[in-house]
């Protein structure tokens, strides 16, 4: 699907649903990035998501590959479960998938990294936030390129990439276009352009997620849980920083 320019700049908006996807679509995102289960850094969406989300939304869809929360070591089966997924992808039209693993010392697990990208091709793909576990920000940017992956999204090593910022600077510079640095983690209306500015990048990623209370009308009180707030990408915080893009 077209992936529209805002102004000089992209804005890629994380969506754990079909209805934030949907929403995001009409906040002006350039992209999604398409999850579920956000509350837990995110993990693959189920085939039925994958299937509405392409029927339904209109601008590029990029699929998060993860099929577990916590780290990004993995073992053989489910490196065999995101090849699979990445097939799943490829034959319902999605756009591109986001991908990364990582060996135990810290380093870009280049061979079976490369067993994703050689199955998820001709879609893009983009290296996530796996990056920013590295050991070695440097090298591990130099490993991503020599894998031909499309773009890194990275905070800069730290919790928000307003304060990963000077280290996302370098690796713009590093990279001189052989690979888009795409700063998310913590990315809003109050930060986005300062964020631009000072690294340079054209494009960014944001949740732009607020949380929506559950529309019960019954409380089981004697039974915890099953009732939590969940959080859903905004098209009016979208919208705010289209609009600032714009003014760029």
């Amino acid at each position: 699907m077209m992936e529209k320019a805002i102004g000089n700049y992209q804005l890629e908006i994380c969506s754990n649903s079909v209805a934030s996807a949907i929403e995001a679509e009409q906040g002006g995102a350039t992209r999604i990035e398409f999850c579920q289960n956000l509350e837990n850094g995110g993990t693959t969406p189920s085939f039925g998501q994958l299937q509405l989300v392409r029927e339904l939304v209109n601008i590029g869809v990029h699929v998060l590959i993860r099929p577990r929360g916590g780290d990004f070591l993995y073992t053989e089966t489910e490196i065999l479960e995101m090849i699979a997924d990445i097939q799943l992808c490829k034959e319902l039209g999605i756009d591109g998938v986001v991908i990364g693993i990582l060996n135990a010392d810290g380093t870009v697990d280049k061979v079976n990294t490369l067993r994703l990208v050689e199955t998820a091709r001709p879609m893009r793909v983009t290296f996530h936030r796996a990056f920013d576990r590295v050991e070695d920000p440097f090298q591990a940017l130099e490993d991503v390129i020599e894998l031909g992956i499309d773009r890194i999204l990275t905070s800069g090593l730290q919790n928000s990439a307003l304060a990963g910022a000077p280290l996302l600077k370098q690796l713009v510079q590093q990279a001189n276009g052989r690979v888009v640095i795409m700063p998310g983690a913590g990315v809003d209306a109050v930060n986005i352009v300062h964020i631009l500015e000072q690294t340079g990048a054209v494009a960014i990623h944001s949740s732009a997620k607020e949380l929506h209370v559950s529309k019960m009308r019954f409380n089981q009180s004697q039974v915890n849980g099953m009732d939590e707030a969940q959080w859903m990408s905004s098209k009016e915080k979208v919208h705010q920083m289209v609009d600032l893009l714009k003014s760029l």
